[in-house]
């Protein structure tokens, strides 16, 4: 390792060369308590920005390890550095001057929820603290301006990294509640099996969001408040007693009028698989970990999926419980997206009538009359949704606006009036009983399989190389294979989309041999990233990309829609 004397004594030389000279400063230098490396140079003053990495010892950033002693008070801490070290970086950036990019220091965005990212880490066991983050080096036209780069290095940045990175220098007040609020969400997150709950929705929550494109919390929203049936209380570590509404295990249907907030309650209870910052207005908005978002995806591929369990005897003969398509319709594709949600160990399913497929969904009595069962391939959810909780454990919560027969299968009827929630079960079931009671197929439904080996494919492209591109938070593409996610609606950060494309590529290469299934390939990445973290799949010689953790069942959905596979 090299001295910052010397980092600054090689720019010194290579002042006025041009830019390739800057080449040079790769490497790593000691800053005294903390190291510098230049992990990847950028070609130009214009071309996407060098990338710089920060490293610093426990025994220099002194920083307590009971603060990261726990995978779950490790994330928010480090989520709690990286916005700090944000908020400070970007009252610095461009004050070095320059062409293009000349100045620029920037980090990773972070969203509302509270994500496990390459960004900022601190190692479990020896304490290191890691912050990767962008600097766009100076230049006048494309000739090195060095004194520009020592200001950034030896001036502007050395004072953000004791600033933030730093415990003396830290705001303990507030660390110590992110650490309090941490292990008060933990707590709910453990709770919810123990008390027979898939979800629980603290009082005066803020569900509502400022717009379509900004997840910051309404101002003025009402807030939210239990149902006094419903209501559980909560005795927190930290907070104390804390009460709201819990969604038990079940089937829970969310009724009400147009625009009254089910479906935004049901988009806080999509997001609540993950924490959520102080002032967000859903700290305290928990949902079992593995809950997913189903959905019809018309168009989307389908490969060697058992969808048995909704179609049967399709007019061509075609099988079923292997069952492929490059362009799946709305009933198909969501009845697929159950199927692979349930390969993935989803034990909670969040449904929208609005997104559904409205012939997967339900049959009503007057078309079983006209079209008979033994006519229709399609045996719609409805009457599967009672086994999916009695025989399999999963639960289903689901918004309906304009089909009552849920009503006559539900456990609980919530109806939303004005962002107020009303329960309304006995009121519904009375209500039900006046109607024809929904018919359920006479064979009982058979166990789906989850056998699925998938094929090794080579994804190089030309002359053996592979380009990756994260198209916004929506897709990836791999050379020229575009792996559209815009349908997995629980990916809430770029990173996240990022990752994925790294988990496919490393799997491609390593774990699909044409032996394993994708259970397994899917279950052998997740122990590597558990031990190891996202920077293991990123096999390159400098971290092209920074990256947020993917739960595993955007995993499944990633390696389902790619087409190769």
């Amino acid at each position: 390792m090299k001295s910052s004397e010397e980092l600054r004594n090689l720019l010194q030389r290579i002042d006025h060369r041009g830019y390739p000279a800057y080449k040079d400063t790769k490497g790593c230098y000691s800053f005294g308590n903390y190291t510098l490396s230049i992990d990847h140079v950028q070609g130009d003053p214009f071309a996407a920005p060098s990338k710089v990495s920060i490293r610093i010892a426990q025994k220099f950033h002194k920083i307590p390890a009971e603060l990261f002693d726990q995978p779950y008070k490790r994330i928010a801490l480090q989520d709690f550095l990286l916005r700090g070290f944000s908020r400070a970086v970007d009252k610095v950036s461009f004050k070095a001057k320059g062409s293009g990019k000349s100045g620029l220091l920037s980090v990773s965005r972070c969203s509302q929820e509270i994500l496990e990212r390459t960004a900022c880490t601190i190692q479990p066991g020896s304490g290191e603290l890691k912050l990767c983050m962008e600097v766009g080096f100076p230049a006048n036209g494309r000739t090195i301006n060095a004194k520009e780069l020592i200001k950034i290095f030896f001036d502007l940045l050395p004072d953000v990294i004791h600033q933030c990175l730093f415990f003396s220098r830290l705001p303990q007040q507030k660390l110590q509640s992110v650490i309090e609020l941490a292990e008060d969400q933990q707590y709910i997150r453990e709770q919810l099996p123990q008390m027979g709950l898939t979800a629980f929705i603290a009082n005066q929550s803020i569900l509502p969001r400022e717009s379509g494109i900004s997840s910051r919390p309404m101002k003025n929203a009402i807030p939210f408040v239990s149902p006094a049936s419903m209501e559980v209380a909560l005795t927190l570590p930290h907070r104390g007693v804390i009460k709201g509404m819990g969604i038990p295990q079940g089937i829970t249907l969310i009724v009400g009028g147009g625009y009254h907030g089910k479906s935004t309650l049901l988009k806080a209870l999509e997001t609540g698989v993950y924490n959520h910052i102080s002032g967000d207005g859903r700290e305290y908005v928990i949902t079992e970990n593995t809950a997913m978002k189903i959905r019809a995806e018309d168009g989307r591929s389908i490969s060697q999926t058992d969808i048995s369990f909704f179609i049967n005897d399709l007019p061509n003969k075609k099988d079923t419980t292997s069952f492929s398509t490059e362009d799946a319709s709305g009933s198909t594709s969501q009845a697929a997206n159950i199927m692979e949600s349930m390969e993935s160990g989803t034990h909670t399913f969040l449904i929208d009538e609005d997104t559904s497929a409205t012939n997967f969904m339900i049959r009503d009595e007057l078309m079983q009359r006209v079209v008979l069962r033994e006519k229709e391939p399609i045996t719609p959810f409805i009457e599967r949704v009672r086994y999916l909780y009695e025989t399999c454990g999963i639960s289903t919560v689901i918004v309906a606006g304009s089909s009552g027969s849920y009503f006559q299968v539900a456990d609980h009827v919530i109806q939303m009036d004005q962002y107020v929630p009303y329960e309304i079960t006995e009121t519904a079931k009375e209500a039900a009983a006046d109607y024809p009671s929904i018919t359920l197929p006479d064979a009982p439904a058979d166990k789906p399989s989850f056998h699925r080996v998938m094929r090794p494919v080579s994804m190089s492209g030309d002359r053996g190389r592979t380009k990756m591109k994260t198209l916004s938070k929506d897709a990836f593409s791999i050379n020229r294979d575009t792996v559209d996610l815009r349908y997995v609606e629980q990916l809430m950060d770029s990173e996240q989309t990022t990752a994925l494309s790294y988990c496919l590529l490393y799997a491609e290469s390593h774990l699909i041999n044409g032996k394993a299934t994708l259970q397994e390939v899917v279950e052998n990445l997740m122990e590597l990233l558990k031990k190891k973290g996202l920077f293991e799949i990123m096999e390159s010689t400098y971290a092209k990309s920074n990256l947020a953790m993917p739960r595993k069942q955007e995993i499944f959905a990633c390696l389902n829609r790619y087409r190769k596979l």
